[in-house]
C-alpha cells in the first residue's frame, strides 16, 4: 500500500491546467544531460550497460566469422567455393533480417524483458548448432537462427534502454548500444587472432562457442532488472509501472517529478489508443500501408531506407566480415599479417564511434554524412588504383601494399564518425510518433537485407573482379555524397510539428492536436493508489 504524504496532496491539489505544465516541463528538472546526467542515474545507467550485451553480440557474430574463415582447420573443414563462401556470412543478415520483423509481436506480447530471454535462449541454440557444426548444412543452420536472434537483439535492445532512461539523457544509453556493436566486432577480430595459433579445429570452434558465456549472461541477467515502464502501462499494470520508475530514478513514489513524468507515459499509451481506435484484425498490416499511403510519410520512408542502402554499398561490411581477404588481396603476406592488421580495423571502428557521441548534434547530420562520404570515396579510390597497379606483384610492392593499407583504415574511421550511428538516428527522427516503429522496422529489415547482399556478393567479386570491387563500392561513396546534399534535409534541432514543413503532409500536425487533448483527459486522471490514499488521508 502507498503511504500518503504531504507531497501526495500537493500533486491532488493541482489543477487539470498545472499538471499538464508539468507533464510538459518535468524533464528540465529532474536530471541533467550527458555525463553528469549518467552519474546522477546510476540504476538507469546500470540496466542499459547491461542490455547493452545485446549490441555485443550483435557486433561479436557480425566481425568474428571473417577471421575464422581463412583459419586452416576451418576450411580444411568446410571447402567452400566463393559463392559459399559469401554465403556463410550473409546467411546470418538473412536470418537476421526475418528477426527484425518478427520481434515486434513478441516485445508488445509478453514485453520487452521476456523477448530479450526469449531471442537469447534463440541465440545460444543458434551459436550452438554453428559452432559444433560438422557439416555446411549445420553450419548455415546455426548462422541463420543465430541471425533471427541478433536481428531481433538489434530491434529490442536500443527499444528497451529508450524505454527506462530519463528523457535527458536517452540519446547517450542508445548511443551505448552502438558502442557496443563496435567492441563486439572489436574483441572478435582479437579472438580470432589469437586463437588462430591453435593446431586443432578448436581454432576456430572456441572463437564460435564463446559468444554462448554473452547469450547466457544476457538471458539470465535480464530477468534481474525491470520490465519497461512503457509496456508495463500498455498491458494495464500502471501501478506497478510508477514502482519501476520510482526504483529507475531513485525518487519517491510520491515525488512530483515522477507523478509528472508517470502521467507522461500515461499520455503516451492513450495516444496511440486514441490515434487507432478500434483497430481491425489485421491492424499491423494497415499500419505498415499507412506508410507507403501517407502524403509525406513515404518520402520519409525513402530517404530513411535510402540511407540504410547507401550505408551498406559504401562497402564498410565487405571490409568488416572480409577484412582478411581484403588484406591479402592489397598484398600483406601471411594470415597472421592480415589477422592482425584486422584487429586493428576494430580499434579504430570502436574509437572513431566515440566523435559521433559528442558531436552529431553540434555539426549536424549532412555536413558529417557528406565529409564522410568524400573521404571515403577517395580512400576506395586509391585502394583501387593501388590494387590495379601492382597486385600482379605484391611481393615487390610491400609498400604499396600497405599504403593501401592505410587507406582502409582512413575508409573506417570515417565510416565509424557519420554512416555508421548516423543511419540508425536519422530513422529514429524523421517519423511521427503513431508510425515510428513501424517506419524503423521497415528501414531496419532493409538494413538487414542489403547486409544480406553485401556478404553474398563480396567473396565472388574479389575473385572475378579484383580492384573492381573497390571501384564498385568508390561509386556508391560518389553517390551518396550527393545524395544526402541534394536529397536529405537536415533535422539537427527540428522539432517533430517541423518535419511537416521540410517533407510534406499533416501528419505531426494532426498528432499535436491529439496529443493536446490527450494531455487535458491524463492531467483529470487520478494515479491508482497515490490519489486515493491522498484522498482518504486529507
Amino acid at each position: 500500500m502507498i503511504t500518503a504524504t504531504h507531497m501526495h496532496h500537493n500533486d491532488t491539489k493541482q489543477n487539470p491546467q498545472e499538471r499538464v505544465k508539468d507533464i510538459q516541463d518535468h524533464t528540465r528538472d529532474v536530471s541533467s544531460s550527458g555525463f553528469k546526467g549518467i552519474l546522477e542515474n546510476p540504476y538507469a545507467f546500470a540496466v542499459a550497460l547491461f542490455a547493452s550485451l545485446g549490441g555485443v553480440l550483435f557486433g561479436y557474430d557480425q566481425g568474428v566469422i571473417s577471421g575464422v574463415q581463412e583459419m586452416e582447420t576451418f576450411t580444411a573443414r568446410f571447402p567452400m567455393t566463393s559463392t559459399e563462401n559469401g554465403f556463410v556470412v550473409s546467411i546470418l543478415e538473412l536470418g537476421a533480417w526475418l528477426g527484425s520483423w518478427m520481434v515486434g509481436y513478441f516485445a508488445d506480447r509478453i514485453s520487452r524483458k521476456y523477448s530479450i530471454v526469449l531471442f537469447s535462449v534463440v541465440f545460444l541454440l543458434g551459436s550452438a548448432i554453428q559452432g559444433a557444426a560438422q557439416s555446411l548444412d549445420y553450419l548455415f543452420a546455426g548462422r541463420f537462427v543465430t541471425g533471427v536472434a541478433v536481428g531481433a537483439l538489434s530491434m529490442l535492445v536500443p527499444l528497451y534502454q529508450s524505454e527506462i532512461a530519463p528523457p535527458t539523457i536517452r540519446g547517450s544509453l542508445v548511443a551505448l548500444q552502438q558502442l557496443a556493436v563496435t567492441f563486439g566486432i572489436l574483441i572478435s577480430f582479437w579472438i580470432d587472432f589469437g586463437t588462430q595459433h591453435m593446431a586443432s579445429e578448436a581454432q576456430w570452434r572456441v572463437p564460435l562457442c564463446l559468444q554462448l558465456a554473452i547469450g547466457l549472461i544476457l538471458g539470465v541477467g535480464i530477468l534481474f532488472f525491470p520490465f519497461s515502464p512503457h509496456w508495463l502501462m500498455s498491458v494495464g499494470r500502471e501501478e506497478e509501472s510508477l514502482r519501476v520508475l520510482s526504483r529507475l530514478r531513485r525518487l519517491r513514489l510520491d515525488h512530483p517529478h515522477l507523478l509528472s513524468e508517470w502521467r507522461e507515459i500515461k499520455t503516451a499509451v492513450e495516444f496511440d489508443r486514441q490515434a487507432h481506435p478500434d483497430p481491425p484484425r489485421f491492424a499491423n498490416f494497415f499500419g505498415y500501408r499507412d506508410l507507403f499511403l501517407s502524403k509525406g510519410i513515404a518520402f520519409r520512408l525513402f530517404i530513411a531506407c535510402a540511407i540504410m542502402f547507401l550505408q551498406q554499398f559504401t562497402g564498410i561490411n565487405a571490409l568488416i566480415y572480409y577484412a582478411p581477404k581484403i588484406f591479402l588481396s592489397v598484398g600483406l603476406q601471411g594470415n597472421q599479417v592480415s589477422l592482425l592488421a584486422t584487429g586493428v580495423v576494430g580499434i579504430i571502428n570502436f574509437l572513431m564511434t566515440l566523435p559521433a557521441v559528442l558531436y552529431l548534434d553540434k555539426f549536424g547530420r549532412k555536413p558529417m554524412l557528406m565529409t564522410a562520404s568524400v573521404v571515403m570515396t577517395i580512400c576506395m579510390a586509391v585502394v583501387a588504383a593501388i590494387s590495379g597497379l601492382f597486385s600482379s606483384d605484391w611481393e615487390a610492392h610491400t609498400a604499396e601494399g600497405w599504403v593501401a593499407v592505410v587507406f582502409v583504415y582512413l575508409f573506417i574511421g570515417n565510416f565509424a564518425y557519420s554512416w555508421g550511428p548516423v543511419g540508425w538516428l536519422y530513422a529514429s527522427e524523421i517519423f511521427p510518433l503513431r508510425m515510428r516503429a513501424k517506419a524503423m522496422s521497415v528501414s531496419t529489415s532493409a538494413n538487414w537485407m542489403c547486409n544480406f547482399v553485401i556478404g553474398l556478393i563480396t567473396p565472388p567479386m574479389l575473385s572475378t573482379l579484383g580492384y573492381g570491387t573497390y571501384i564498385f563500392f568508390a561509386t556508391f561513396c560518389f553517390v551518396s555524397f550527393f545524395f544526402i546534399w541534394l536529397v536529405v534535409p537536415e533535422t539537427k534541432g527540428r522539432s517533430l510539428e517541423d518535419m511537416d514543413g521540410i517533407f510534406g503532409g499533416r501528419t505531426a500536425a494532426t498528432d499535436a492536436a491529439l496529443m493536446a487533448e490527450v494531455l487535458r483527459q491524463v492531467a483529470e486522471l487520478e494515479i491508482p493508489g497515490v490519489d486515493k490514499q491522498s484522498h482518504s488521508s486529507a
